[in-house]
């Protein structure tokens, strides 16, 4: 709070002046100080932390095994750049890849499991050598988001490599 003391100040007789009073002022700033921490920890506890983007991939464990899968259930991906996936089911024929962009590529999935047994349906995922993160991250989101129960994240063949270059 402000506040005004009011103290006898030195009068001198001047000639034919008679010099005021002159009234100190003090302010007390403890309010201001209280009211800035109250509005600093308002704010603190107001605002949201960001949490860390992460994303949960459990692995089995690698036994060397390869797990055997019916050609008509597997569907490929094959994730490359700008925003292109390519695609194709059963065993690998460089005629029969398909392209798809990354926005349509539920559709296919979609399609696929419609067309396959559940207990069959396997998507292997091999990403190019040109292919970003961000490709990758939205493909198995697609996988979670399309309830894909088996699914595998696997190297590229020289052969595919060799068909797409």
């Amino acid at each position: 709070m402000a506040e005004i003391t009011s103290g006898e100040s030195h009068k001198r007789k001047m000639a034919g002046v008679a010099k005021s009073t002159k009234l100190s002022t003090r302010v007390d700033l403890t309010p201001m100080v209280d009211l800035g921490f109250l509005l600093i920890t308002f704010f603190i506890f107001t605002t949201s932390i960001s949490q860390p983007k992460a994303l949960t991939l459990i692995l089995p464990n690698d036994t060397g095994v390869d797990t055997p899968t019916k050609q008509s259930g597997a569907l490929t991906l094959l994730p490359g750049d700008n925003n292109a996936v390519f695609y194709y089911e059963g065993i690998f024929d460089a005629n029969h890849i398909k392209e798809a962009g990354i926005s349509s590529i539920r559709d296919v999935i979609i399609e696929k499991k419609r067309r396959t047994n559940a207990k069959d349906l396997v998507v292997i995922i091999k990403p190019l050598t040109n292919s970003n993160y961000g490709n990758m991250v939205n493909i198995l989101d697609e996988m979670t988001i399309n309830d894909i129960k088996r699914y595998a994240i696997v190297d590229i063949s020289n052969e595919e490599l060799k068909a797409f270059k």
